[in-house]
């Protein structure tokens, strides 16, 4: 059942040209604000059981975090036998004897809701080789019979790209063959043009030597690729033809299985829904990357006059999209009008901000926050700053810049599970990284082991934030924007013209957060991302943040002569006048945050 090679597009609304039509697929139900819950893996990684997941199940609800919004208890990798029984996934009968039915009843009695976890390859990333591919409706029906709620799917072990655990030759699919020339041919009609005489459009393509390479999407799974603007490079023939009919396309071609150089091309003419695909296949392997051939004809239909010929592979991103396509699928033919909530975790690797909307309701962005699983309570479980994936401020500095990705009418960037609470990482550390998770919409799962927590101490305390909380959950379900930092341009010492969307990985710095919120108020956050305390005049106005935020406020809060506010950590009160809000000193990785609500006349 395990397919020999990806899918094969027939609708278009697999396709790239799809991805910005607004369109979710059936079944993916949109107005769902951010997830809220417990998820196993950071606490005890393979090593969760049907008995430690009752007792969090009953600690949600002993310390009232249900109440809070906290729903969701989600079995994360290891709770499966490592090889299906009849073609079907088990319950490791050690860890998990009752089986899932039962532990999810157990959930659902707490009022509660039961998640777990599969992958769209073939193994799971802990190595059990029950991942979903080419078994996606007889997983979909388990699911459905356990009464899941909640789906987290992992990216190991995938087939068509070279991620985690997977064949590193699985570049072929990933990138298209560097281009030398085309040939186009109708009877006497005859052109040659060179990859110079193309347009290289998009990013991440280049000609080197008179052909072009690293045709295909950026791997986004490390931090230092900025997820705003186009993912992904095109060679593009802009072609004046004399009559309309079937050509023939000859490709110049070298091939390989490598970053930047594979086997799979796309051929296509026109654009958007009026786009004609050609060819999408591999194309047989040349002796190396620099050993050109001539493809076998392609035919081609062109209209007389004007053709945009587009020579590309977007397959990293559409395959991907394929195979979660085919458990939501699965999902709603086990189950019309289901309810289940797909979490997408294949952690940015091939931009899923572009495409997840369409089958998820929230979309990892980078690798794993942490790869220090399974041993709560160790020294530096926790980290605030790494130039890595695994830190507080590497998520952030990614998740904050994606707000044009994420709505009720999208879904949510995820930047991971909440480290708030493990081991090496301070009461203010929690806080902040609480306060920017709330900010920015993400979802909010816990990873601590609950048995630590006491109702009314500190890590109660920050995970119990109702005001937080508020924020995250809050109707209009807009992610904050920053609008301000103190950072610099990296190469001389100028203020950022773009604070929304630079990719700013220097964590020397203060940034300022606006969030609209329902009932005309604004939530605003002042972030330390430094570890040492920061005075001075940090400060934005009503113009600064109408210039930013526009109608998403009422225009009565951009004219109000006076304003108050509440600190959501302090509780402390006050006021603020002629519409300018500013803080003077803010703790090494702190914050103040203040709902702002205006004064009328």
């Amino acid at each position: 059942m395990i397919p020999t090679e990806p899918s094969k597009i027939s609708d278009n609304k697999y396709h790239f040209d799809s991805f910005t039509n607004g369109k979710a697929f059936e079944g993916n139900k949109k107005d769902r604000l951010p997830a809220m819950g417990w998820n196993s893996w950071n606490a005890f990684g393979s090593g969760n059981t049907e008995a430690l997941t009752k007792i969090m199940a009953d600690k949600i609800v002993e310390l009232g975090l249900d109440k809070l919004g906290y729903k969701y208890v989600v079995l994360d990798d290891g709770c499966y036998k490592s090889e299906r029984e009849d073609g079907k996934l088990a319950n490791e009968p050690v860890k998990f004897p009752s089986g899932f039915k039962a532990l999810s009843d157990y959930v659902h009695k707490r009022g509660l809701k039961f998640g777990m976890y599969n992958d769209i390859g073939t193994n799971l990333c802990a190595g059990a080789a029950v991942g979903t591919c080419g078994f996606e409706k007889t997983d979909a029906k388990s699911y459905i019979d356990w009464g899941v709620d909640f789906l987290k799917i992992d990216n190991c072990y995938y087939l068509w790209d070279n991620a985690t655990f997977s064949n590193p030759e699985n570049a072929k699919y990933v990138f298209a063959p560097n281009l030398r020339q085309i040939q186009l041919k109708k009877g006497e009609f005859c052109i040659l043009l060179n990859a110079d005489k193309g347009i290289l459009q998009g990013r991440g393509a280049c000609l080197k030597d008179g052909y072009t390479t690293g045709i295909g999407t950026f791997d986004g799974t490390n931090t230092g690729t900025s997820p705003v603007g186009p993912m992904s490079g095109e060679l593009v023939f802009d072609l004046d033809i004399p009559e309309e009919g079937e050509y023939e396309l000859t490709v110049n071609y070298a091939t390989a299985r490598q970053n930047g150089c594979g086997e799979w091309l796309q051929v296509a003419v026109g654009t958007g829904d009026n786009t004609l695909y050609f060819y999408d296949n591999l194309l047989p392997a040349t002796d190396s990357p620099e050993a050109f051939k001539n493809s076998d004809p392609i035919k081609i239909s062109l209209k007389a006059g004007y053709n945009k010929l587009r020579l590309m592979n977007h397959r990293r991103q559409e395959n991907t999209l394929c195979s979660y396509a085919a458990m939501l699928e699965g999902l709603n033919e086990a189950k019309p009008g289901h309810d289940v909530l797909l979490s997408l975790c294949e952690w940015g690797k091939t931009m899923p901000q572009n495409w997840g909307y369409k089958v998820g309701n929230s979309w990892r962005i980078l690798n794993d926050i942490t790869f220090r699983v399974g041993r709560d309570g160790d020294p530096g479980f926790g980290e605030w700053t790494d130039p890595g994936t695994p830190s507080v401020t590497s998520q952030y500095n990614k998740a904050v810049i994606m707000d044009q990705f994420a709505g009720l009418d999208k879904g949510w960037n995820d930047p991971d599970m909440l480290m708030v609470g493990m081991t090496g990482m301070t009461t203010q550390m929690s806080q902040t990284h609480f306060t920017m998770w709330c900010m920015m919409n993400s979802p909010l799962m816990l990873g601590l082991d609950l048995r630590r927590v006491t109702k009314g101490d500190e890590l109660y305390n920050t995970i119990a934030n109702a005001d937080l909380i508020a924020l995250n959950q809050d109707p209009l379900g807009i992610q904050a924007k920053r609008i301000f930092t103190t950072a610099t341009k990296a190469d001389r010492d100028e203020p950022i013209e773009s604070p929304d969307t630079a990719y700013i990985t220097d964590c020397d710095r203060v940034d300022i957060l606006a969030k609209p919120l329902a009932d005309g108020s604004l939530a605003l956050s002042f972030l330390n991302l430094s570890k040492e305390k920061k005075c001075g005049n940090f400060a934005v106005d009503t113009g600064l943040i109408k210039s930013f935020l526009g109608n998403r406020l009422p225009e009565n809060f951009y004219k109000a002569p006076s304003f108050r506010f509440r600190n959501l950590w302090t509780g402390q009160t006050g006021s603020f006048e002629k519409g300018l809000f500013s803080v003077n000193e803010i703790e090494g990785c702190g914050n103040v945050t203040l709902k702002i609500t205006p004064v009328e006349g």
